[in-house]
């Protein structure tokens, strides 16, 4: 920890004064940070640490890694795809193992007013067991439709219907922000309608404009201001635009204007598959920024965050300065309950024990 202390005395002034953060969201190698993590977070041009189960043993780690990294990058966002169901990085040492999203769905076709409770009840555990442990933001909820193809997404995705999938995630985002943490809809315009896995394939939708609009995208309009953050898909829809969305000025466009989105566009990971169509890392980047994206994603790759850093062309202009003003106000502006006194928590207690009746399996 003496080393984390040197550096956060280094950066103490100038991230505190200045608050500016880069584009660039990254991730760190094991369970404590290495001095090349370090390096990487201290960079200019790091907004954000991205964390994946590789990075937690226990809660005691996870809050100690956290807090080194706050302490070394002051006020810099610290996210997790942190979904439920088999998407949750951290499942043990008294995480709650959250349900499928799907789970919501079906109980909302049996009481729709039971499971816009139960996901208000979801997202307040989600967001108050991770900042109890020092996590700023969770990579959901997953807005995809369910067409019954897709296996990337599957039983992510809440229901097949936009209407009962905007109704619940509006109510999971509640639980959120009951939390003080807010929330990402993820992928935009829709990635539940393709067979293809965008981490292995480049996904191709032949859709017509009309027909995702009226359906996978509309949840990105209805949601309005409780939509704090979006993540494009790395899918390819031909009809609209040759780009991938994340890579689409046309698609983000449409996105700012048409939806009137005012949050913060992050790109999918750029190390996936579905990303190479915009060539290198770098290239991939500066592709994403240019249409639109304010933060990108570089994960498990720490040679190509390397290269990102030291080869991304990122001019300070008017709208730099905006996609910073959005990545500085990812940071909770509300004091988290530690672990021990979030246990005692009246409320927390409540929704946990729907969570976790959620969470069984049939039959039990």
């Amino acid at each position: 920890m003496s080393v984390v202390k040197d550096v956060a005395k280094a950066l103490n002034a100038d991230a505190q004064t200045a608050g500016k953060f880069g584009p660039v969201m990254l991730d760190v190698v094991g369970t404590t940070l290495s001095e090349d993590d370090i390096r990487r977070i201290r960079h200019p041009l790091t907004g954000g640490v991205i964390l994946f189960a590789r990075n937690y043993t226990d809660r005691q780690q996870l809050t100690a890694l956290t807090a080194a990294i706050h302490a070394v990058r002051p006020g810099i966002v610290i996210a997790v795809d942190h979904e439920g169901g088999r998407v949750q990085r951290f499942k043990t040492d008294g995480f709650t193992h959250l349900p499928a999203m799907r789970k919501l769905g079906e109980l909302w076709d049996r009481d729709v007013l039971e499971a816009t409770r139960a996901a208000t009840d979801v997202g307040f555990v989600l967001a108050s067991e991770l900042r109890a442990c020092g996590v700023d933001l969770s990579f959901t909820p997953v807005l995809d439709l369910d067409y019954g193809e897709s296996g990337v997404i599957g039983n992510r995705a809440f229901h097949h219907d936009a209407r009962v999938v905007t109704m619940l995630a509006k109510s999971l985002n509640h639980g959120l922000a009951l939390a003080g943490m807010l929330n990402c809809g993820k992928h935009f315009p829709g990635h539940g309608f393709v067979k293809a896995d965008s981490h292995l394939e480049i996904p191709v939708d032949e859709r017509s404009l009309d027909a995702i609009l009226a359906d996978d995208a509309a949840p990105y309009g209805w949601l309005g201001l409780s939509l704090a953050g979006v993540m494009p898909a790395h899918v390819t829809y031909p009809k609209v635009d040759k780009h991938p969305a994340g890579f689409s000025h046309k698609w983000l466009t449409m996105l700012r204007e048409k939806f009137g989105f005012k949050g913060i566009i992050f790109s999918d990971d750029l190390s996936m598959e579905g990303a190479r169509v915009a060539g290198d890392v770098v290239k991939g980047a500066q592709a994403a920024l240019a249409a639109g994206c304010d933060m990108v994603l570089i994960c498990n790759s720490p040679d190509k965050a390397d290269r990102l850093l030291a080869e991304l062309d990122y001019p300070a202009n008017a709208a730099s300065a905006a996609s910073a003003a959005r990545i500085a106000a990812l940071t909770p502006q509300t004091a988290a309950l530690d672990w021990d006194a979030l246990q005692r928590d009246a409320r927390y207690q409540s929704a946990k024990e729907t969570a976790l009746k959620l969470a069984m399996p049939a039959g039990h």
